[in-house]
């Protein structure tokens, strides 16, 4: 199926809808041409119409970086606090509950402590649940634990030379 040739009402409606302040995938829809069409049409008037939008655009950018911050900062407040409830749940009295017996009944047990394979599965969750906070927000000083060891390996180093440079071990 052939394109169908762009007319000159098509142009007039692109022209009065880009004064009104449309933007070009809105003239598309209202014209119900495709963007690329819109941009064509455009870009043939003399001086060519521009569908940029520069300082709305970075400002919503931002404003965007920023709800986004915010939300990630709120999530990793929330996943932090599930560790929390997680480590909790470590050495707190349970109900166990399984099918067990010939009958394969529901058998509940009450517990002291989770078992050490569940203790194992809570202390993974509460694991997972810290690093993807950390990841989400990272603790101040650094984005991961290496970036820490590495700050500690070069202070190390300096305060070493610097020992091994004081001349008042030596006794001189």
């Amino acid at each position: 199926m052939a394109a169908r040739p762009i007319t000159d009402r098509d142009r007039e409606q692109v022209k009065a809808l880009h004064a009104e302040g449309m933007s070009r995938n809105d003239i598309a829809r209202k014209i119900n041409r495709s963007s690329s069409t819109v941009s064509k049409i455009a870009a043939a008037f003399e001086p060519p119409l521009s569908f940029a939008r520069g300082p709305e655009v970075v400002a919503a950018t931002e404003a965007r970086r920023i709800d986004l911050a915010a939300r990630r900062q709120a999530l990793a407040e929330t996943l932090h606090q599930d560790a929390e409830k997680l480590r909790a749940q470590l050495w707190e009295p349970c109900e166990i509950g399984e099918f067990a017996g010939r009958e394969g009944d529901w058998q509940t047990a009450n517990l002291a402590r989770p078992r050490f394979a569940d203790q194992r599965q809570i202390m993974s969750a509460t694991a997972t649940a810290i690093q993807q906070s950390m990841r989400l927000q990272p603790a101040e000083g650094g984005a991961d634990a290496g970036q820490v060891r590495s700050m500690l390996g070069s202070l190390g180093e300096a305060l070493t030379g610097a020992f091994a440079d004081d001349p008042g071990e030596d006794g001189g």
